[in-house]
């Protein structure tokens, strides 16, 4: 059973996302909240597994306090459900390292979206993901380079940021997928980093 808290200023949209998600047989609406204040005092209060959130709040908005309940909890799982396609929204969530991004038209991706994002999987929707090739090349892997990682190093980091597995890294970097594993690790080693998930969370939040 998936543990969702939905936090939405529009008391009436939060009010119709818990009766319309209860109705799914493995999502449990925990909580309903409305700022990001609540946001993060809910999600430290109830063992929550996904959070489904607004960005434009008053006072705290979603990205703000997505980025809080990052900073003190790297397995937070955040889901931002928004009317806005702003590239620096897009931007923000990947930096801080949200789990995906969709807007509130795309209504029957929520929950598909919700039970990926439990798994760990990272999720966009259309319109979203049509944006993302060109808002990633406006980054430079090359700052990471002051941190001792070599060019294929950096290469190999980014293709994980981008989600590719060791195999679609292997085929596009021409090595074999062992020597893509034994890539991954030593960077991880070299940045004290725990997984591949910690890993594209820290190339964008460092960009």
């Amino acid at each position: 059973m998936i543990k969702l808290l939905i936090i939405d200023d529009d008391k009436l949209v939060a009010s119709s996302l818990q009766t319309i998600l209860s109705q799914s047989p493995d999502i449990d609406v925990i909580a309903l909240g409305h700022s990001g204040e609540d946001a993060i005092n809910l999600y430290h209060e109830h063992l929550i597994d996904v959070i489904l959130m607004d960005i434009r709040m008053e006072n705290m908005n979603g990205l703000d306090a997505g980025s809080k309940i990052l900073s003190e909890d790297i397995n937070a799982k955040i889901l931002y459900l928004t009317t806005f396609l702003d590239d620096e929204y897009i931007i923000k969530a990947l930096h801080i390292g949200a789990k995906g991004y969709l807007l509130k038209q795309n209504f029957d991706s929520i929950i598909p979206a919700i039970q990926a994002v439990a798994t760990g999987q990272r999720v966009f929707g259309e319109a979203v993901a049509d944006k993302l090739p060109d808002l990633l090349q406006q980054k430079s892997p090359r700052t990471f380079s002051d941190l001792g990682l070599s060019d294929k190093e950096i290469q190999i980091m980014t293709c994980v940021a981008d989600g590719l597995s060791n195999k679609e890294i292997g085929a596009t970097l021409f090595l074999s997928e062992g020597t893509v594993r034994n890539y991954i690790s030593s960077i991880l080693d070299r940045l004290q980093l725990r997984d591949r998930t910690q890993l594209a969370i820290f190339y964008y939040r460092n960009q």
